[in-house]
């Protein structure tokens, strides 16, 4: 059985929480796309953990599992599984031999190409780690494998065909002037020793049929998507986009488990109660002045990653409409309704005003999206409570006005709320549903 958790907006919806929350009956955690820029944040009681690769469910004492979807940084993935031993936490996590590699000139080349686009309006506020160029890399055939690292004989091959290319990339088109990034000497030692690491862990598997075992044997699988539906590649508001498929379609691709194996399970689409992105490019309902202080000081609206401010606007109906489109979502999750506490009025994007006309979802092109004007409809705030009380008793102790709230947004999507969150820590939640049932 599985169940998969995606992103439904543009990113930072609080997806670890939701994996952490409703992951206690899964047996194996699955991260099927991104790299170490997921940012997902677990509370444990007085402890917080900060994943930017690990999956999640780790936390739990589940098996994490990197799937071949995942482009994984090696410095990355030793330094998390290191700090959450030295934490008191003893992981058990897995990669993916299909999986690629992020080498140290893919970070470099990330950088020196955002810095060219600094003064335009195509930069996409990416975390500097090298996943854009890994994936493409990837799409070009010229990508080192998790497979690869455990053969020092492949490994050579792979770097002495790929450097020449990078390196006239970087000195050529950039201007850049190389260095230890793209030595091939320094980087055959390295990552020699990773794959010696790698190997002598038994951290390498064959993830589709690793997979296709456990649930065979009675196993549950949750697969975990980062980023958001709205930061799709294929589906986002391109090119202000991600360089994988947050979305559940790839969650078959990127584990190797077939597509009526995921889709016998739900699929949740979490959602926080607004909207908030780090990046440019358009953002219909955004908010500035107080209004958009308050909720960025009260939601700790800061990249994990990244340290940055994040922008932030008022929910976006017709973005989650053509999520759970894009998704088939059988179910959501609400986080951060504490948020919104305190305010006199609670305003959401009902739909869109463009060229004369209505629109319920959000058009195909991101130009067009830009000059979407968002419809508002205006609800009754709630006051700020105890909440860890409130999650005590159940859905039936929320605030009047968080509840219309909450009924909105399922009758919008036509899909039932199984989680709400109303604050950080896993006693300030309510779940009103087992997705395992």
């Amino acid at each position: 059985m599985t169940v998969t958790i995606v992103g439904s907006q543009l990113g930072d919806e609080g997806k670890g929480r939701v994996v952490d929350l409703l992951g206690e009956p899964a047996d194996v955690v699955v991260r099927y796309q991104g790299g170490d820029n997921a940012g997902h944040t677990v509370v444990d009681g007085d402890t917080k953990y900060k994943l930017s690769l690990v999956p999640s469910g780790a936390i739990r004492g589940k098996v994490g599992l990197l799937g071949n979807g995942v482009v994984i940084n090696p410095r990355t993935f030793f330094d998390e599984v290191d700090g959450l031993r030295e934490q008191g936490l003893d992981p058990t996590v897995k990669m993916a031999k299909r999986a690629h590699v992020i080498m140290p000139y893919h970070r470099a080349i990330d950088g020196i190409e955002e810095a060219a686009k600094a003064d335009s309006d195509l930069e996409a506020g990416t975390t500097g780690r090298g996943i854009g160029p890994t994936y493409e890399d990837k799409a070009g055939r010229r990508g080192i494998r998790i497979g690869d690292l455990l053969d020092s004989t492949v490994l050579r091959e792979r770097l002495e065909y790929v450097m020449p290319h990078k390196r006239a990339l970087y000195e050529e088109v950039y201007g850049g002037d190389p260095g230890a990034a793209f030595d091939i000497e320094a980087l055959f030692e390295e990552f020699s020793e990773f794959g010696e690491r790698i190997r002598s862990e038994g951290l390498a598997v064959d993830v589709g049929t690793y997979l296709e075992d456990r649930i065979a044997a009675g196993d549950r699988v949750m697969l975990e998507g980062a980023q958001g539906t709205s930061l799709d590649i294929d589906h986002g508001i391109y090119p202000y986009v991600t360089s994988s498929n947050p979305t559940a379609g790839y969650a078959s691709t990127g584990s190797g488990l077939g597509v009526t194996e995921v889709g016998q399970g739900s699929v949740i689409g979490v959602i926080k109660a607004y909207l908030s992105r780090v990046g440019t490019g358009p953002l219909p309902t955004e908010l500035d002045g107080d209004l958009a202080e308050y909720i960025r000081e009260e939601g700790g609206e800061y990249g994990t990653v990244t340290g940055r401010p994040r922008r932030v606007g008022h929910l976006d109906m017709p973005m989650l409409r053509t999520a759970t489109r894009a998704n088939g979502f059988t179910d959501i999750a609400i986080n951060h309704l504490d948020v919104l506490a305190g305010l006199d009025e609670v305003k959401v994007g009902h739909a869109y005003e463009h060229d004369g006309e209505t629109r319920d979802t959000m058009p195909a092109t991101t130009e067009r999206w830009g000059e979407c004007e968002p419809v508002y409809r205006t609800f009754e705030g709630w006051s700020d409570v105890d909440w860890e009380a409130v999650a005590a008793t159940g859905f039936k102790a929320l605030p009047e006005p968080a509840k219309e709230y909450v009924s909105y947004i399922e009758a919008e999507l036509g899909v039932p709320a199984v989680a709400l969150g109303l604050g950080p820590a896993r006693e300030t939640a309510i779940v009103r549903e087992d997705p395992w049932a």
